[in-house]
């Protein structure tokens, strides 16, 4: 028997055909949250986030095609490791490198934002030189917390150890610590609240390398557009200011993978869910669509 009416197959943006082989971008989700330090749910965020995208509608305005046509492939979820951090981000950094081994990029969704950890020691070994650029309302470089310091307060701190060239972008949350040893290293929402995007997107191009491995964190953004995640902070980026500064980038910019991460979702409210399908929508759209 045939179903004549059935749902979008499960994948990001519900994709009717998938085909590794060909595809550009490989999507890996990864329903993680072991070192949550305030509000825990992020797990669920992978899950929510390709819920959200399947019954969107892919052709764009913008781009007048349709983004997905660069070829996606979504996996099966990472099964989390529960033993340590340091064994899940292992997980990942292993899976993560044999995407980059088929000379595809990958995207990450989180998850907690330790899983940008495990990317970028994949990367590492296949891009000799690139930057990663941090989109996030807290610096993430503590070197330890709770007794680990593979937390996702200490994500920074991790991928700075391995990556020369990081810049982060909308940090309103620091320990003094940090803000002293990498002062030179961060954009302030405070004085991000005076610039235009196309300023802030200068700022970036001018101090991150050709090739660029991009890390949100969606609490970057305001609680009042983005409200699910584990640790909101007051006073943060828009959708439409955010979008923007990632198109000016990524015309100048390759793109060597990304993750999207600590989406806690709220029982009831998908506006948020949307929100960031679409951010990984558009910027599928504009690191591919040249």
């Amino acid at each position: 028997m045939t179903i004549l009416n059935t749902l979008p197959p499960y994948n990001l943006f519900g994709l009717e055909e998938q085909d590794y082989k060909s595809a550009k971008v490989v999507v890996v989700p990864i329903p993680y949250d072991s070192t949550s330090t305030y509000k825990v749910g992020s797990r669920e965020g992978p899950r929510a986030i390709i819920e959200a995208s399947r019954p969107m509608e892919l052709y764009n305005e913008e781009f007048g095609r349709d983004a997905t046509e660069v070829g996606i492939y979504t996996t099966e979820e990472m099964q989390p490791h529960f033993d340590s951090p340091k064994k899940m981000v292992d997980r990942i950094a292993k899976e993560v490198s044999l995407i980059l081994e088929d000379k595809k990029t990958p995207i990450l969704i989180g998850g907690e934002h330790t899983i940008a950890v495990g990317a970028v020691s994949a990367v590492r070994e296949y891009v000799k030189d690139f930057s990663v650029l941090h989109f996030d309302a807290h610096a993430d470089s503590r070197d330890e917390l709770f007794g680990t310091k593979y937390c996702h307060a200490c994500v920074m701190a991790r991928i700075r150890e391995m990556c020369r060239s990081c810049y982060s972008v909308g940090v309103r949350s620091i320990d003094e610590k940090s803000a002293k040893k990498y002062s030179g290293q961060i954009l302030y929402m405070k004085d991000m609240r005076s610039m235009k995007p196309e300023e802030v997107a200068r700022r970036i191009i001018k101090n991150t390398k050709k090739k660029i491995y991009v890390t949100v964190d969606l609490d970057v953004l305001d609680p009042s557009e983005m409200p699910s995640t584990g640790t909101p902070e007051p006073g943060g980026m828009r959708f439409e200011e955010l979008k923007e500064i990632l198109k000016l980038v990524l015309r100048e910019k390759e793109l060597v993978g990304a993750d999207f991460n600590e989406l806690k979702p709220i029982p009831g409210i998908h506006a948020p869910d949307v929100l960031a399908a679409k951010l990984i929508y558009f910027t599928i759209g504009y690191a591919f669509l040249r």
